[in-house]
């Protein structure tokens, strides 16, 4: 009999019922039940479309904040890329829906080894951990090799050519036909000579594998700057049987045999005796969880805590004694009580709790606090943050990857955009937003663009002028852009994304449109449904058109004097061209 998906527990329901507190230690109960009341808070909100139920899962796990503790915005971009991923998802799928995403990221891992990495940065204070491919282009002061071990590095082939395998397409229909082996059958060859060209035809296919893999094999040696660490094994965790060097490993061994200075073979391993076993398929291994964060240090750090607890203790009853002392001289005088101070009553409260007191509110279960939403703690964060700010300001790391609005704000309101980085909050509804989206999604059909825009792309996101008249002149800006010299001029491309290195700072961001001109150089325009505004505030406004330009004479290979940019205001009809 199969059970109901609805009957069936799993460890969610574990944790939203652990049972008995006495069964878990005080620090591990209370860390399920802050986990319980997060899922339970997102359970109640899986009603949002997927990207915001996304973002909503960053915020209340704080994902967010973990990525951006990270030196280099490394994690932010990771974070970026996924909701790029799961906001393509939601647009190609209409009735998208939480679990068919979860259906979609589990077929893309087993079908196609996952989703596309990410681009990876060559950060020098971490161990990164990379494929071979991932690597390509990139360098390290000590990169290390594992698992140059056979059937792993040369990979054994996963399928064969398209002649045995269904999923395989014909040589003839693939993109890359011009670099596979071609078959080489003419139509009149009887049984045996078709059965001997499909298994030239095969072997073929075998060889360029080979090929393919020594080629990746060169492109991971080639990643160090200074040292190469090259291993392999015999026993893994799980084979029975010995997997031994592969073809790789023995010609590197061959040639620091035969070289002198080139390297050293630390170790080389004989090979295991036909009775033996893996050794390594019997050994366990256990751990305790939660993990203690302090580890061997929790002996010492507990014995300083407790030498700082006493030492507060005694002054505060040092404190007490001589308050009481001048009590006991002011009543002997007939003069006032005096007054204890503010921090000898703080004092004073903080010895009163006495040594492995609970701090839990009286009446609640051990793990269970007094604030269970934790508005309490968010609240505090807050106040002490607005206390740092108007103490002065701090400094903060420009992540390695900014859009093109952020870069705006940087040259516009440097301070608004360190506060945004230190603290990231959602944006407020803006209807000049909205209105921008529906104006270039309009746009977009008119000149018969094809592309979907990015989340962190919406048109207007660049715009810092907002207008409250909502989308009620939505036809009024359609009128004025087809009055404009703009509407008699098809551009070359439109909606073109981009991403250029300035400064050693990746900008990301996407280009209304751009246009050829008649001298053979090349316009891009940016439209704009707000208003023109005032002077001084061009010289900030127009890094984005100066982004643009660098941009476009990147992907164009166009010299950057021949790259024009401009704002449109269509509302106004006004053309401006900030930068030269």
């Amino acid at each position: 009999m199969v059970a109901e998906r609805a009957e069936q527990a799993g460890l969610v329901d574990a944790v939203d019922d652990p049972g008995d507190p006495a069964r878990y230690s005080r620090e591990g109960y209370a860390r399920i039940r802050a986990l319980s009341r997060e899922l339970g808070a997102l359970r109640r909100r899986l009603d949002q479309p997927l990207p915001e139920l996304v973002a909503d899962v960053e915020r209340t796990m704080r994902l967010d904040v973990e990525a951006l503790a990270r030196p280099g915005g490394v994690g932010r971009a990771h974070l970026d890329a996924f909701a790029d991923v799961v906001g393509e998802y939601a647009e190609t799928v209409p009735t998208a829906t939480l679990l068919s995403l979860l259906d979609y990221l589990a077929t893309a891992d087993h079908a196609e080894d996952g989703l596309a990495p990410g681009e990876v940065e060559v950060a020098a204070d971490r161990v990164q951990v990379l494929t071979a491919h991932s690597a390509k282009g990139l360098e390290w002061r000590v990169v290390a090799v594992p698992h140059l071990v056979t059937d792993t590095f040369p990979g054994k082939r996963r399928s064969s050519s398209w002649l045995k395998t269904v999923a395989e397409l014909p040589a003839a229909l693939r993109g890359d036909a011009a670099d596979l082996p071609e078959l080489a059958l003419r139509g009149d060859e009887d049984r045996k000579l078709v059965t001997e060209v499909l298994a030239d035809h095969e072997r073929h296919f075998a060889e360029r594998h080979a090929e393919e893999e020594r080629r990746l094999c060169y492109v991971a040696l080639t990643r160090s700057e200074h040292c190469l660490l090259v291993s392999g094994h015999w026993w893994n965790s799980t084979s029975a049987k010995p997997k031994g060097p592969s073809e790789f490993l023995t010609e590197l061994a061959d040639v620091l045999a035969e070289t002198d200075g080139l390297g050293t073979l630390e170790h080389w391993a004989p090979a295991p005796g036909p009775e033996e076993s893996n050794p390594l398929v019997g050994r366990s291994r256990s751990a305790v969880w939660p993990v203690d964060p302090l580890g061997d240090r929790r002996k010492a750090v507990d014995e300083g805590a407790r030498l700082v607890l006493d030492a507060l203790a005694t002054r505060a009853e040092t404190r007490r004694a001589q308050t009481r002392q001048a009590e006991t001289r002011q009543a002997e005088t007939g003069g006032d009580r005096p007054v204890a101070s503010e921090a000898e009553r703080s004092v004073s409260a903080a010895s009163a709790v006495p040594d492995g007191a609970p701090d839990t509110a009286p009446g609640a279960e051990p793990g269970e606090d007094e604030d269970p939403d934790g508005w309490i703690t968010d609240t505090d964060v807050l106040l002490a943050e607005r206390a740092r700010h108007r103490d002065g300001a701090a400094d903060i790391d420009l992540p390695g990857t900014l859009s093109v609005s952020q870069l705006v704000e940087l040259a516009d309101e440097p301070e608004a955009l360190a506060r945004r980085l230190r603290r990231p909050l959602p944006f407020p509804p803006n209807a000049g937003m909205r209105r921008g989206t529906a104006f270039h999604g309009w746009l977009e059909r008119r000149f018969a663009g094809d592309r979907l825009l990015d989340l962190d792309d919406l048109p207007g996101s660049a715009d810092l002028e907002a207008h409250e008249e909502g989308d009620r002149d939505f036809e009024a800006l359609r009128e004025a852009f087809e009055r404009s010299p703009w509407a008699a001029r098809t551009p070359h491309d439109v909606e073109v994304p981009f991403s250029t290195d300035i400064d050693g700072v990746t900008v990301r961001g996407r280009m209304d449109a751009v246009f050829a001109d008649p001298d053979g150089g090349w316009t891009v325009v940016d439209w704009k449904t707000g208003a023109v505004p005032p002077d001084e505030r061009m010289p900030a406004l127009s890094v984005q058109l100066a982004a643009y330009r660098l941009a476009w004479a990147g992907l164009s290979g166009a010299p950057l004097e021949r790259v024009r940019a401009a704002f449109h205001y269509v509302r106004s009809g006004r053309t401006v061209h900030p930068v030269d």
